[in-house]
Parts: C-alpha cells; structure tokens; sequence
C-alpha cells in the first residue's frame, strides 16, 4: 500500500476548498464550524476515507473494496456514509464517531494522507498523518 506523504500546497488547498457531505450532518468546510441544526454532538465525529492511499489514484473497484474492508473495522461504531467533493471529484468517506486517536489509527491502517475532525462547534479541521 501506498505510503502517507506530506501535503503539498495543491493538496492542502484542494481540501480546504472541499466540502464534505454526510446524511445528518450539515455541510463541512475546512476552518468553518458547523451549522448543527440543534446543539451540537459531545466527542469527535472523524470523516475517514480508505480511497487513493497516499493521494495516489486507485481503480473504482479497488477503492470500494478498501471502503468494505474500512466498514468491517467500524462494526460496532457509528458511522454514517457520505462523500467529500471538489468540483466533478468526489469520494466516499464515513463520518464515525471515535475519538481521534482511533481515528488516526484507522486512517494510518489505510494509508491515509489525512482526516476531517468535527469536535462541537468548533471549526472543522484537517489532521495530516505524515
């Protein structure tokens, strides 16, 4: 599996512009806090994808069978399927509710250049493994 490489500034940019979609959830953009429609959630939500390890292209087969093997580790958690989008890009990621040490461990069990943390009202931030 692809190894976790630092951010280039395409890349921090391309997840700052991002916006995140998750059914329950409002809209997450990178350094805004989200708009919970009522109060808001205690503990970390961690917006996890197992796509494109180490931000290198993968086929769509192979991505969904990574998203599978992903689902199996949140057995028992709760999690909730949504995509982050950029334009005509999209991925798959699950929003969980762990907190983000687990978060990160999963994410580094995927090769995973980076996570999404919701934690209260605070600004939605990017966490980068390398």
């Amino acid at each position: 599996m692809a190894g976790i490489v630092p951010p280039t500034a395409a890349v921090r940019r391309a997840y700052r512009l991002s916006r995140y979609h998750v059914p329950g959830l409002p809209v997450i953009r990178i350094g805004q806090p989200p708009r919970w429609p009522g109060r808001a959630p205690e503990g970390d939500i961690v917006l996890l994808s197992a796509c494109n390890p180490g931000g290198r292209l993968h086929a769509d087969g192979w991505n969904r069978r990574m998203m599978r093997a992903l689902a199996c580790h949140l057995h028992g958690v709760p999690h909730v399927l949504g995509e982050g989008r950029l334009g005509r890009w999209a991925e798959p990621l699950y929003a969980v509710r762990v907190p983000l040490a687990r978060g990160l461990r999963l994410a580094r069990l995927f090769g995973q250049n980076a996570v999404v943390v919701l934690h209260g009202t605070q600004p939605a931030r990017l966490v980068y493994l390398a």
